[in-house]
């Protein structure tokens, strides 16, 4: 199984895809940890709470909303166990793998997995090429330099906040082309430290009672200044 591929070309998914919000994106990556810590194996058996605590989803609705929709979309396969003594699984599907997509083994091939392998071979096609070439002149323009998810961490570990933010700050900029509204990013450095503010607040208005889908929405208008 390989990490970086395979969420990269999630994240790559995700961003042509009109249909997810950020709940969605945030429960498919509660789901993809959940399966770290599985080995990768499948499937994987969740539990609603501890799955909405690790999303940051608060509401009962938007969870069953957002997990049913994900494997409607082909994302994973959902089977609820609609028992509430036995949690429900996950089976994960593999992405960017160098034969397609795969869910395991080849005797478990399912439906889920026909728009998936559909999406594999646009990812490296003539438009992707033509858009990384004026991806890479913007960023002689600007002179900014997309950091690695190992920089991203070893910065998260020097500003002493948790790393379990790291991950999701890099994603989600990686996903839409390191952009700050619409304009290239300058200093990803300063919008971490943003994204800690951010982080730090959410987590004082959530002892609050306020609403905790705030913490990965889209940047604030501070943002578009960096």
């Amino acid at each position: 199984m390989n990490y970086i591929a395979h969420l990269t070309a999630v994240m790559e998914r995700i961003a042509k895809d009109d249909r997810l919000n950020p709940s969605h994106v945030s429960l498919y990556l509660a789901l993809f940890q959940f399966w770290n810590m599985n080995r990768f194996n499948n499937p994987i058996s969740i539990h609603r709470e501890d799955t909405m605590r690790l999303s940051k989803i608060g509401s009962k609705n938007t969870y069953h909303k957002c997990i049913t929709e994900l494997s409607q979309w082909g994302f994973f396969l959902y089977c609820p166990s609609h028992n509430p003594m036995k949690g429900s699984t996950v089976k994960m599907y593999k992405f960017g793998t160098s034969s397609g997509t795969t869910t395991g083994t080849s005797s478990e091939t399912t439906t889920e997995q026909v728009p998936v392998q559909a999406l594999v071979p646009s990812i490296n096609n003539t438009n992707n090429n033509k858009l990384s070439k004026q991806n890479k002149q913007g960023e002689r323009k600007t002179n900014f330099t997309p950091p690695s998810l190992e920089e991203v961490l070893e910065f998260f570990k020097i500003q002493k906040f948790v790393l379990e933010e790291a991950e999701p700050f890099f994603l989600y900029y990686q996903a839409n082309g390191w952009l700050v509204g619409k304009t290239k990013m300058k200093n990803w450095q300063a919008a971490a430290k943003n994204w800690i503010l951010r982080s730090k607040k959410f987590q004082s208005e959530k002892a609050g009672k306020l609403a905790p889908h705030h913490l990965h929405a889209k940047p604030t208008n501070y943002e578009e200044t960096l």
